[in-house]
């Protein structure tokens, strides 16, 4: 009975604070990024998701030692039960943070981001402090460092010079924006501007060609309709 006792794990106070600081501190750093962006979920929220996942975690493993020891005997208890449905629950909130803004969906780093402090809010808690690190050093490189490379590199070849330019008619811009919704086109950079009575929409899309550009010119309000390569 001894050994029984002996073999159930816990957990000191001092360890308990070094692992809910850690899961706090890790959480708060990956979410300066989404705060300097202007994200609503922000610093506040991914330190409170990284804490809230090691506290889930660390209450699975060392919370129920008086309901374990029974008596003469030992119940045996899956200790990972409830921190696996930290992976599952984490996915209503990073749906929350998913938004459709008009004809782009918004909030898809944000949302991943959340997925991943979850993880090393999980981690923290079972004392792997290894991964926790290793993977918060990652996230961060994915969140600064490849944004800005992808921004000079990826992004700028997307923009070279491909793009749609439009003279609609004022009243008829909105019928255009529409006219993307209905096809499907995500639009990735969009610019108005007056020319005289007219205004010019420069537009770049996902995918675009001259066809595209041949059949905007049937819409109504469209003047003009020309593929810039």
């Amino acid at each position: 009975m001894q050994f029984l006792l002996a073999s159930i794990p816990t957990l000191s106070n001092w360890e308990l604070l070094g692992r809910l600081a850690a899961a706090a501190g890790l959480g708060a750093a990956l979410g300066i990024e989404r705060e300097l962006r202007d994200h609503e979920a922000g610093l506040r929220t991914h330190l409170l998701v990284c804490l809230g996942s090691a506290i889930f975690t660390i209450v699975s493993a060392y919370g129920f030692e008086d309901f374990l020891v029974g008596g003469t005997a030992v119940v045996r208890a899956d200790p990972t039960r409830i921190a696996a449905q930290i992976v599952t629950g984490i996915g209503f909130l990073g749906a929350g943070a998913i938004i459709r803004d008009g004809m782009n969906v918004r909030g898809l780093t944000t949302a991943a981001n959340l997925w991943v402090v979850a993880a090393i809010g999980i981690a923290c808690g079972a004392g792997y402090f290894a991964a926790a690190l290793i993977g918060a050093a990652l996230a961060m490189l994915a969140l600064w460092p490849l944004r800005v490379a992808a921004g000079r590199t990826v992004d700028r070849w997307r923009r070279e010079d491909a793009h749609l330019v439009l003279d609609v008619q004022p009243s008829f811009v909105g019928n255009v924006l529409d006219e993307f919704e209905r096809r499907k086109l995500r639009v990735e950079h969009f610019a108005i501007q007056r020319e005289g009575e007219l205004r010019r929409l420069t537009v770049r899309l996902d995918r675009a060609g001259p066809a595209l550009a041949a059949g905007l010119e049937e819409l109504d309000g469209v003047v003009e309709a020309s593929w810039r390569a």
